[in-house]
């Protein structure tokens, strides 16, 4: 052994007993001898005399890539020995003398690696160097199997490797297999597929793996030679022999499946295809679709059924002349069945094929309309397809009801797998309606009837089938119970399966429900069995909690969809509403039920819906709404009470039951408008504030408790819409109490409640505003960087993205104030001193902020022109107040002067026509001084243009008075 064998079989160690320092030596001296000019000739000694299938893959590898790589820099002397080399290898010969190594005994990764070198020399060589080559493999393939099988690995490589359109290609690629097949079609593809009749023929009983091998690689090729070479009187009856011998190989019997099927795939003229499909007579194999599910052989033969069904329907929907129709449609008619027990039946790779072609056939049978009974037939078929396919499996049952980690995947896998079975459903619902609902109402009848509690896949089906069924209605239909609607829906909604207490049952059921509602909506009398459904122990009053707060939010949906119908029902609802109102806000509710958006707040928010109508008498409004508000609140005020007596074992479920609260009166709410509690109804009114009053003490007694001060600021965000101009005598407790926090996140939740004030209420504002925003710029400023934030590994922490949101938030907060005429704020004596930091930030984050998002800071240009040019560099210093002598004033003179000269060279005219004329004209400037300020401006001694202007302002003060209105 040498030592490039020993580095060879170092860096292929994969026990970890080698030395990493040595292997990583070995891997860089083989790399040395790869770089060697003689590495080809190396590389075939090698393969002649060592035995070592590490060394001898390692040289075929090494020949591939000096093949790939540097083709053209080899000389004609060592491409003609490579080529006879592999080529001598390939065909069992021997390079050298006669006791040289033979490659074709090597295990099969081996085999598979020459091959590959061989189709590399064919990509560069045939037919235009080495035409010959497949005609001189043929004759070798007489020294028996071992041959035949590296021929059938050489044509599985070409077409992986080249001719294949599985993979991605290049043009080149495309153009050299472009090449290569028509060189081989023109050359030897006559011999090639008599090779392959007589290697099967010969050795079909003795040795059946071989012919196996010969019929996949025959598979890859019957796509693009001459169908003809294959669909003869001899070829064909072979193979259908093949497959239908009994006792035979299941793996022949497959491959042989496999090679029809691609006869029937081959694209061609429609005319010419629905011939030879005809003549193939494929009915012949249906039957061994019915074998052991399991094995190779059904899901061969099941793939060539779906393939052949597929070309057949294709054939159909493509041929011009009724009698192509009527034999295309017979051979459909044949081989429907086997697809429909296919489906049912074996495991399938191709499902989703199958569902697209009966989805397609479905399509097609529109234009049949009305169908006959035997299209008939196949939809009831297709239906039952469905339904069987859309079942869980009931393995899974526990897991799925339990909802652990098997039944959540489960969940999600048939969730996925459904959509396109639903899909053909919908298809199939608008093609034949009447059928279509007549199985979904039986199924469900069948599903009723059961007594037994283990048929709750079945029941689950029915329903499921049902719910998406709805979905292919249309508004009208559902409102007027089309079809058989009249009876399935209050069918649903008097029944009750024996499985009811099964998550996923239940759940279909409400879902199921909730889709008919517009039915509902339309026939009143069944609104009671509606309630019925959703308050008792179907839906609101489950066992299973996941069940239970799905119920909560799609019951609000439903009171949300029938308002005023249900002001009848209202005592009844609340009364078997109040176990569950209680359990939500008791001190007992547990904190960790607290999860995703089905919490049961949704509940409150569906009384809150049911009470808030003005259809309510004031009376029994006020009762409802005080019976929900004063206990609640009386709940908040003593756990505020006590809050010092708090111990860390009860503090988190105190601070829970309390946030339960806050989120209860804040659904509650969402149900009473503005106009109600403002104007026609003041008294409800009244109730919120004093509610409002309570929970804002919550930020008072516990101010670093986030999760309430959250809640705390949604509510206020829910008053504010509710209670309108109400609310404004309890924004400065408010505000007061949220300013005190400065971290990032409050601060920026603060920000939006402010942005939510400004919208609402724009102007109305300015005093709270003037009042607040000298200490959130100060706030904003001392935590959030004025330039630019560490990047970096390591820098993207929680702290850094909570400022960065908070300075977005900031942005925006900075428009929204400029968008609401409430501008003067920045200018006023109290916020002044905080401006020039603004405009600073601003700029730097227009022209420098890493994130492009944020540099569109909003509004920011048309804020400099319209609003800061003329309110900071004009009308604050017209005003009398803006005293020239102070130092300080004339510090911040010069810096309005600078603001100009950087918005002219940054806008240029856009900056400067606005300024002078709704500017200058304004303060009644004379048109002389405004050419002169233009010429100034326009120049570059910025000491020069700051005389003037202070000139120009002082002769603007004295032709005014000093009247001019501060804006």
């Amino acid at each position: 052994m040498d030592d490039l064998e020993k580095a060879i079989l170092i860096s292929f160690d994969e026990s970890g007993a080698i030395d990493s320092v040595l292997k990583s030596q070995a891997v860089s001296f083989c790399q040395q001898i790869k770089d060697n000019p003689s590495i080809c000739r190396i590389c075939v000694e090698k393969l002649c005399f060592c035995k070592l299938v590490q060394v001898q893959f390692w040289c075929l590898q090494t020949l591939h890539e000096v093949i790939r790589a540097k083709y053209d820099l080899l000389s004609l002397e060592e491409k003609d020995f490579v080529r006879k080399s592999v080529f001598s290898m390939c065909c069992f010969g021997a390079v050298g003398d006669g006791n040289a190594v033979r490659i074709l005994e090597s295990p099969a990764f081996v085999k598979n690696k020459l091959a590959q070198v061989l189709v590399t020399l064919i990509f560069f060589e045939y037919p235009l160097i080495w035409s010959s080559v497949f005609v001189d493999f043929l004759p070798h393939l007489n020294k028996g199997e071992i041959v035949i099988d590296m021929f059938c690995r050489v044509l599985n490589a070409l077409d992986d490797e080249l001719i294949s359109l599985d993979y991605p290609r290049t043009p080149e690629e495309l153009g050299v297999a472009a090449r290569v097949k028509d060189a081989i079609r023109q050359q030897c593809i006559g011999q090639i597929v008599t090779a392959w009749y007589e290697i099967v023929n010969l050795y079909r009983n003795s040795d059946p793996e071989l012919c196996s091998g010969v019929l996949d690689s025959m598979r890859r090729y019957i796509s693009w030679i001459d169908i003809g070479l294959i669909v003869n009187d001899a070829f064909m009856p072979l193979l259908f022999q093949l497959i239908l011998v009994d006792g035979g190989s299941e793996q022949l019997q497959g491959a042989a499946a496999g090679c029809v099927l691609a006869v029937v795939s081959k694209r061609m003229d429609p005319q010419s295809k629905l011939s030879i499909l005809k003549s193939l007579q494929v009915n012949r194999v249906f039957g061994l679709a019915t074998g052991e599910r399991d094995s190779e052989l059904v899901s061969k033969v099941a793939a060539l059924i779906t393939g052949y069904a597929v070309e057949v329907l294709e054939c159909y929907k493509r041929v011009n002349t009724e009698d192509a129709k009527g034999v295309s449609l017979d051979l459909l008619n044949e081989v429907l069945p086997s697809v429909f027990y296919v489906m049912q039946n074996c495991e399938l790779d191709s499902t989703f094929s199958i569902v697209q072609f009966l989805s397609s056939y479905v399509a097609t049978m529109k234009s049949l309309s009305p169908l006959k009974d035997k299209q008939l037939h196949h939809v009831g078929k297709i239906l039952e397809v469905i339904y069987s396919q859309i079942r869980y499996d009931p393995i899974y049952r526990d897991n799925l009801d339990m909802v652990d980690k098997i039944g959540r995947e489960e969940e999600e896998r048939m969730m996925e797998f459904r959509k396109d079975l639903f899909v053909l459903l919908r298809s199939v619902g608008r093609v034949a309606p009447e059928m279509t609902q007549m199985f979904i109402s039986n199924s469900l009848a069948s599903a009723v009837a059961s007594s037994s509690e283990t048929n709750v896949e079945e029941v689950e089906g029915a329903l499921s089938l049902l719910y998406a069924f709805g979905e292919s209605l249309s508004d009208n239909a559902m409102r007027t119970g089309a079809g058989l609607l009249n009876e399935l829906v209050p069918n649903l909604l008097s029944a009750r399966f024996p499985c009811h207490s099964n998550r996923l049952v239940a759940l279909v059921y409400l879902e199921t429900i909730n889709r008919y509602m517009k039915f509902i909506q339309e026939n009143a009398q069944y609104i009671p069995r509606v309630l019925a459904a959703f308050l008792d122990d179907r839906g609101i009053h489950h066992p299973n909690i996941h069940v239970s707060r799905r119920a909560s939010y799609l019951f609000m949906r439903v009171v949300k969809l029938l308002k005023s119908k249900l002001v009848p029902f209202i005592e009844t609802i609340l009364q078997s509403l109040q176990d569950t109102v209680g359990q939500l806000t008791s001190a007992d509710y547990k904190s960790e039920e607290l999860s995703g958006s089905e919490d049961g707040s949704h509940i409150f928010e569906a009384i809150g819906l049911l009470i808030g109508m003005e259809e309510v008498p004031l009376e029994k409004q006020s009762d409802y709404l005080s019976s929900l508000l004063t206990p609640l609140c009386h709940q908040v005020e003593v756990a505020l009470s006590n809050s010092k007596e708090l111990n860390q074992e009860d503090s988190p479920a105190k601070i829970a039951n309390i946030q339960q609260i806050i989120m209860a009166i804040n659904s509650l709410s969402k149900g009473f408008s503005e106009r109600l509690v403002t104007a026609s109804r003041p008294a409800i009114g009244i109730m919120f504030k004093k509610t409002l009053d309570v929970l804002l003490q919550i930020l008072v007694v516990f101010p670093k408790i986030e999760p309430l001060r959250n809640k705390v600021i949604s509510f206020i965000h829910r008053m504010v819409d509710t209670l309108g101009t109400s609310v404004f005598p309890f924004l400065p407790k408010a505000v007061e109490q949220l300013l005190a926090e400065s971290e990032p996140k409050e601060m920026a939740d603060f920000l939006v409640l402010l942005n939510q004030l400004i919208c609402k209420f724009n102007t109305s504002v300015h005093d709270i505003l003037d009042e607040v925003f000298p200490a959130i710029a100060a706030s904003v400023f001392k935590i959030s960087p004025v330039d630019a934030f560490a990047s970096g590994y390591g820098t993207n922490t929680e702290e850094v993205r909570e400022l960065k949101d908070l300075q977005k938030v900031f942005y925006t907060f900075l428009h929204v104030i400029t968008t609401h005429d409430l501008s003067s704020v920045f200018l006023s004596p109290k916020s002044r001193g905080s401006l020039d930091q603004i405009m600073q930030l601003l700029l730097y984050t227009a022209c420098k902020h890493k994130d492009i998002t944020v540099r569109k800071v909003p509004g920011f240009r048309s804020f400099i022109i319209e609003t800061f040019a003329t309110n900071c560099c004009l009308y604050s210093v017209l005003d009398k107040s803006f005293e020239f002598r102070d130092a300080n004033t004339f510090i911040l003179f010069g810096e309005i002067v600078m603001a100009q000269k950087v918005m002219y060279e940054k806008f240029g005219d856009a900056f400067l026509i606005p300024f002078i004329s709704k500017g200058f004209s304004a303060a009644h400037s004379p048109q002389d001084l405004e050419g002169q300020y233009r010429q100034r401006l326009q120049g570059g001694d910025i000491k020069y243009l700051r005389e003037f202007y202070q000139l120009l302002i002082e002769n603007l003060r004295l032709q005014q008075n000093g009247s001019h209105v501060l804006r």
